[in-house]
């Protein structure tokens, strides 16, 4: 993912570079305009390169399906190359932020975790076990009892798990989908999260952003 990343990062600049040779749009500087004039040699150079690069981020793409969580605009996708094998819908976290009780300086913060993670868990009718802040957010007092903190129809028919006790799952709120209003899960409409379940299994990559 790391080469990935770095061929990816080449291939945008390559891109910036060709368009601005090739429009020789005028560029503003600090006291005077200056005129960039295309070069066709140096321009078909990096088109050679562009093309060589697109055909390995292509090859290095995983060649079984993937998860592509933006959490900017708020879609998964599952793709599969180059593929878009699914464009779905989501909420992701707020990133609101709630002070835990009796401790100074300790916090809550509700956001969607970036980077890449794996599918490590796949649950059938999930159970959710609200957690402490679910509590202090509503003003009540946290129960001693685990069954006290039982919930249940409350994430939808399936969970993806993907670490520190964060899911892929649906949701009761279907009109706030597309909107970052989550403690820091994934949100999806039910046919969406049933296609996840069955394209997903245990290992598959999930890439946020």
């Amino acid at each position: 993912m790391r080469t990935s990343s770095a061929l990816l990062s080449c291939l945008i600049g390559i891109v910036l570079v060709s368009g601005t040779q090739s429009t020789g749009s005028p560029t503003t500087g600090t006291s005077h305009e200056r005129v960039v004039e295309s070069d066709p040699l140096e321009l078909r150079t990096q088109q050679k390169r562009y093309q060589s690069l697109t055909r390995q981020l292509s090859q290095l793409a995983p060649a079984r399906p993937y998860i592509l969580v933006d959490t900017a605009r708020n879609h998964l996708y599952i793709k599969q190359r180059d593929r878009v094998l699914l464009d779905a819908l989501a909420s992701t976290g707020s990133g609101g932020i709630l002070d835990k009780p009796g401790e100074r300086e300790g916090q809550w913060v509700f956001d969607t975790p970036r980077g890449e993670f794996v599918v490590q868990s796949k649950l059938v009718n999930p159970v959710w076990v609200k957690p402490d802040w679910a509590f202090v957010e509503e003003g009540l007092e946290i129960p001693a009892r685990q069954a006290n903190r039982i919930e249940l129809g409350v994430l939808g028919e399936y969970a993806l798990g993907f670490g520190k006790g964060y899911f892929i799952h649906g949701t009761l709120y279907t009109r706030l989908l597309g909107k970052n209003v989550t403690h820091g899960c994934i949100r999806l409409n039910d046919t969406d999260l049933k296609s996840v379940y069955q394209l997903a299994r245990v290992g598959t990559p999930i890439m946020i952003f």
